[in-house]
């Protein structure tokens, strides 16, 4: 099952511009802007009405205060839920990220989730080690393939444990940005659909790498779709498929990615499903994430006894 119904969502308390992401987050900008968890605040609510209107079940937890986590936005990125009940818990790069793991968060899983097996590759934050969740690798869910570029937030010997673990096969790659510079997570610049995929070929250099990229997501009879560059800074490649509570298809994204799509581009995707699309340009400016970010799904099955 490539897609689900079910998401958390972690509403923000303390927003921010998170500096010890922006060493290597490209795609956040500081703002100075009091205005800023205010705002941030809105898209959040703005973006959960939109998709509890179109039938998705978003499971809403409010961060904590203490300890502060700016990014506590994007939850895909330290947990990941997995449909035989297992979790898994992800090694951050930055130190204040780590924070993000609340005990309060899967407490209120658990009251609507059943989980029974939990997988924590934590411990290689202790080698400076990282793999970034969802983040660091878009999963094609029903084939079991891990599409990875390698980044300082994705490191190759934990994407190999992630994937003896899970029974995976990891697709690698290097991914550069337009200034040459390693795309921090794969997430950006690809997301994989049930029956497509939308990509920024442009960014992989390499053509070995990039013709097994194409191999791999044509094999699996996935239609391609290519972004390019400019699209990608608007966070085109940031999408997330999801299905709502009467099995309907829907592709979610930012308005900033919808606006930089073009009219052929919106056609070929909406043949697939239908588009959702809320502004986000508070959390992407500051946070350098978008919609894709912000939605940890929950393929968990249901805790009928709770």
């Amino acid at each position: 099952m490539q897609t689900t119904s079910h998401l958390l969502m972690i509403r923000p308390v303390h927003f921010t511009f998170n500096e010890q992401t922006a060493v290597n987050n490209a795609f956040q900008t500081a703002t100075v802007d009091a205005e800023t968890q205010t705002k941030a605040l809105k898209e959040f609510d703005d973006f959960v009405q939109t998709l509890s209107n179109n039938g998705v079940d978003v499971t809403v937890i409010n961060d904590t205060v203490e300890p502060h986590t700016p990014d506590s936005v994007f939850p895909n990125n330290w947990i990941s839920f997995h449909n035989d009940g297992t979790i898994l818990l992800y090694p951050m790069y930055a130190e204040n990220r780590r924070q993000e793991r609340k005990p309060h968060v899967i407490e209120n899983i658990k009251k609507k989730f059943s989980i029974t097996n939990t997988i924590d590759l934590t411990n290689y934050e202790n080698n400076n080690l990282f793999l970034e969740g969802t983040g660091s690798m878009v999963l094609d869910r029903e084939n079991n393939i891990a599409y990875a570029c390698i980044s300082p937030r994705t490191d190759a010997t934990v994407l190999e444990d992630f994937c003896k673990k899970m029974n995976y096969t990891a697709v690698l790659f290097s991914a550069v940005d337009a200034n040459n510079a390693l795309i921090y997570h794969t997430n950006v610049m690809m997301c994989v659909a049930n029956k497509y995929a939308v990509i920024c070929l442009d960014s992989i250099k390499n053509e070995a790498e990039k013709n097994a990229v194409i191999h791999s997501l044509e094999k699996t009879g996935k239609q391609i779709m290519t972004i390019s560059y400019e699209q990608m800074n608007h966070f085109a490649g940031n999408m997330l498929q999801v299905k709502n509570t009467d099995g309907e298809h829907l592709l979610v994204m930012s308005s900033q990615a919808f606006n930089a799509l073009t009219k052929e581009q919106v056609t070929l995707l909406q043949g697939f499903n239908k588009i959702v699309h809320s502004s986000l340009t508070t959390i992407e400016t500051n946070g350098g994430g978008s919609a894709r970010c912000m939605l940890a799904e929950v393929f968990l099955p249901i805790n009928h006894s709770g």
